[in-house]
């Protein structure tokens, strides 16, 4: 069902990210002429895209969403633009005032330069975090939305995904801009920062179980998350960019529930220490995404409508990541007998 990328241009805001710079090696795999990469890098850092350095296709622009002027001059020639630059919940509650700009204004920076540059497609990086509480056997993207039980921050950020989701409709219906929102769950692998709140648990378990300590487990450990590798996530937003109509909503999720204690056994296999046993601990966190002991995202709208579904298991995308930490770090997980 997918259409080439070869030979076309295309501006990922947020670009020096875990997944601006794995959509940067899909859309340079498919041939794409030009790759422009706009980050202010408070959030992003240049190693993240390092191994683009010496490919003449990408091009590093230094700007900020917040200034309308300069997603204009990267978006001008551009076939499409992967709306990424954004606040996850740990930076946002840092800086609650500048994460709600960036995640508001600079959305409506980022639809108006691809109105004004005559760009055909935008796809926008949402969020399963704009469900909310919302309780459902299986969660469809036309479930209503239970922020007002969610925690404030995480009610802030779910609102502000929505807010961009509504207004890329809007541009479409009123201007003619292509859009697609993805709604991410947890992202994870190569490459990955500090900023994703249930991804950086599976670093933190990594780091226990190669110091030889019990990893831990936060609670009773039933707790859900849908954990999808950042391989998958770019080639979902390849997909949208390509394919369909536009003017979609779309779940880019695994379909599969991963419980704590799931994820832990599956990390302690992957690093060949399956005879430590984990410890339970209370649950003190004081930032938490939505969420509980289910959650039944739905990937079958996605597949019907881009021709997407996720391809990386849990334990091979485990395996990557370990992998790669590895290979930063310079040691092997060593774990005691």
């Amino acid at each position: 069902m997918t259409h080439s990328s070869s030979g076309k241009i295309y501006l990922i805001t947020g670009g020096a990210s875990l997944i601006g710079s794995h959509l940067a090696d899909g859309l340079l795999a498919g041939g794409a002429s030009e790759i422009r990469l706009l980050d202010n890098y408070s959030l992003g850092t240049p190693e993240t895209i390092a191994h683009l350095d010496g490919d003449p296709r990408v091009k590093r622009v230094r700007g900020d969403i917040l200034r309308l002027n300069e997603i204009i001059d990267a978006a001008r020639g551009a076939d499409g633009i992967f709306a990424l630059a954004g606040f996850l919940t740990i930076p946002m509650a840092a800086n609650v005032p500048l994460g709600v700009e960036v995640n508001t204004t600079g959305v409506v920076n980022t639809l108006e330069a691809a109105r004004i540059a005559g760009v055909r497609r935008v796809v926008f990086a949402s969020s399963v975090a704009a469900y909310g509480e919302t309780k459902a056997e299986i969660l469809t993207e036309d479930a209503p939305s239970g922020l007002s039980t969610a925690s404030p921050i995480s009610a802030i950020y779910g609102t502000t995904k929505l807010l961009g989701e509504a207004l890329g409709r809007i541009y479409q219906q009123k201007f003619g801009v292509e859009f697609n929102a993805m709604r991410f769950s947890s992202v994870y692998g190569e490459r990955q920062h500090e900023r994703a709140m249930n991804a950086n648990g599976i670093a933190a378990i990594h780091d226990q179980i190669r110091r030889g300590e019990a990893p831990v487990i936060v609670g009773d450990g039933c707790e859900v998350h849908d954990y999808i590798h950042v391989t998958d996530v770019a080639a979902g937003c390849i997909s949208a960019m390509l394919n369909g109509t536009g003017g979609e909503v779309l779940n880019l999720v695994t379909g599969e529930d991963t419980s704590h204690t799931a994820l832990v056994d599956a990390m302690l296999e992957v690093c060949g220490a399956t005879h430590m046993k984990p410890v339970y601990k209370e649950d003190t966190r004081t930032i938490r995404s939505a969420g509980g002991n289910h959650l039944g995202f739905s990937p079958a709208k996605t597949k019907e409508k881009i021709g997407w579904s996720a391809a990386v298991p849990l334990r091979e995308g485990l395996s990557r990541f370990v992998t790669w930490r590895e290979a930063q770090d310079g040691v092997r997980t060593r774990v005691p007998a």
